[in-house]
């Protein structure tokens, strides 16, 4: 019995860190992977790196788009890199 008693605040201390650190941490990303996976064509948004710029080409088959930071300058951007969508477009009907 005196072993199962010393174990309860282990249990606990536990119990405590999954709801108060993984949990949201593993809510977040996914969130973050749902975002990524909606980006469509005219979406606005901003990279790791603080590069703000608008979708210009979203290939399905890799893992990377293109985004366009400037008039007629076009960048490859991997598309976990993106952070923020500012402006979203309205899906095509």
């Amino acid at each position: 019995m005196q072993g199962i008693e010393s174990l309860i605040p282990l249990l606990l201390i536990f119990a405590i860190m999954y709801f108060l650190l993984i949990r949201p941490q593993q809510k977040k990303l996914k969130e973050h992977q749902e975002m990524v996976a909606a980006l469509r064509r005219g979406d606005q948004v901003v990279t790791q790196g603080g590069v703000i710029g608008k979708v210009t080409k979203v290939k399905d088959d890799s893992n990377e788009i293109e985004v366009e930071i400037a008039s007629g300058v076009v960048v490859k951007v991997v598309r976990s890199t993106i952070t923020t969508v500012l402006n979203k477009t309205e899906p095509a009907k």
